[in-house]
């Protein structure tokens, strides 16, 4: 009896050493779905500044803003761009001349690093057959650095560095042209081991003194005295809350709001379809950063939706009355049921969205599929289980047999 069981621990032991490492091996693949991948891209010759907005099936986005990240120039391969990417945003759009044109049509990647051919807005490939040579420039973390300069400036330029090491982010003073963008903003990259920043504009004595940061995205305003604050949230984008309140047909389940400003693009949520309305009586209510003048109301997991209504007022309360996803009504004050004939007005116009985001696909229907580190627990509980029996029947034996002897 003995020796049995003695055969049957060491079989499970066995079997134990055999399913660990297996276990271990779907942790490292876990853990490197999670790691960064690599997107090429060849754009026309007209097309300047190109950009990438990505998403996944869920809607979550990988950049916080549209037009998305900026494409580098690969210096080994002519003509391509490239940009790591969270490796969960498979679905993309590619746009350049400040967001103004952009790929149409579905781009989706079959996971994996991946190659984007653009011929034309409506003419676009991707494929994951390598399309360049050689291994892709090594990946460097960075952050958005982002300025507001006194008008006389002629240019702008960011000089960053760490401190005290003294190693430069680049090469030469005045260092890196930042790109006009919205609300008098400029903005340039930089690697996020920096620590200390100038703002110039590349002529002598036109210059911020040394300027400490934390390694996160910076808003930096100069003022005419060449002072300058330095912020991690954008100072245009504070402010109160508003509400925003909804009335929506009675087959639109779950009702939720998407928002954004436009033109810059900053999102309000940080994923498709938005966050949810709470029934409030007669209406749906959210509240939303009070910096928002751009809207959509969605509802059934996104698959239902109204137009973009755009150029809202900042700062206000809103009010908006659903008919169907052609007609709505959007005012600042309480809109009266009574004096809404939607249904007999012509649908609205909505416009193809410019620069605001696209819209993410519906999310996938839910499964019944367990986590995923979850597959090999149950085999191993089991395995140990089997042991511990075993081990309890072998101290049972020895205790039967010592008692057998004293008798």
């Amino acid at each position: 009896m003995f020796k049995k069981c003695l055969t049957v621990l060491l079989a499970l032991f066995t079997l134990a050493a055999v399913l660990l490492p297996v276990s271990a091996a779907e942790a490292t693949e876990t853990a490197a779905a999670d790691d960064m991948v690599v997107a090429y891209v060849s754009v026309p010759d007209d097309w300047e500044n190109p950009c990438i907005w990505a998403w996944n099936d869920d809607g979550t986005n990988a950049f916080d803003a549209w037009p998305g990240g900026e494409l580098e120039a690969d210096a080994a391969n002519e003509g391509w761009y490239y940009i790591y990417l969270p490796a969960f945003a498979n679905n993309v759009i590619i746009n350049a001349n400040d967001g103004t044109v952009q790929t149409g049509g579905e781009l989706k990647s079959a996971g994996g690093s991946f190659w984007v051919t653009v011929t034309s807005p409506e003419e676009a490939t991707i494929t994951d057959e390598k399309l360049t040579t050689g291994e892709a420039p090594a990946y460097v973390e960075k952050i958005a650095i982002h300025a507001r300069v006194p008008q006389a400036w002629e240019q702008v330029n960011l000089w960053a560095w760490l401190a005290p090491d003294g190693t430069n982010a680049f090469t030469a003073w005045p260092g890196e042209g930042m790109k006009a963008g919205d609300g008098g903003w400029f903005t340039a990259n930089a690697p996020a081991w920096i620590n200390s920043v100038i703002i110039n504009g590349g002529a002598e004595g036109i210059q911020t003194a040394d300027l400490t940061i934390e390694p996160q995205e910076v808003w930096v305003v100069v003022n005419d005295d060449l002072t300058a604050e330095v912020a991690y949230e954008n100072p245009d984008l504070s402010g109160e809350m508003i509400t925003v309140r909804a009335k929506v047909p009675a087959d639109w389940s779950e009702p939720h709001l998407w928002a954004w400003l436009d033109p810059d693009g900053t999102n309000a949520f940080s994923a498709w379809p938005g966050e949810p309305f709470v029934q409030d009586g007669d209406w749906y209510t959210i509240q939303v950063p009070g910096w928002i003048n751009s809207i959509i109301v969605n509802a059934n997991d996104g698959s239902v939706q109204t137009g973009d209504s755009k150029d809202l007022e900042t700062g206000k309360d809103i009010w908006i009355v659903v008919t169907d996803a052609e007609n709505y009504l959007v005012d600042y004050q309480e809109i009266e049921e009574a004096a809404v004939t939607l249904a007999e007005e012509p649908a609205q116009d909505v416009p193809e969205p410019e620069t605001a985001e696209p819209e993410a696909p519906a999310p996938l229907p839910e499964t019944d599929v367990a986590d995923d580190d979850s597959g090999s627990i149950p085999v191993i509980w089991v395995i140990v289980g089997l042991i511990v029996i075993c081990a309890v029947v072998l101290l049972a034996f020895a205790i039967s047999k010592r008692t057998g002897k004293n008798k």
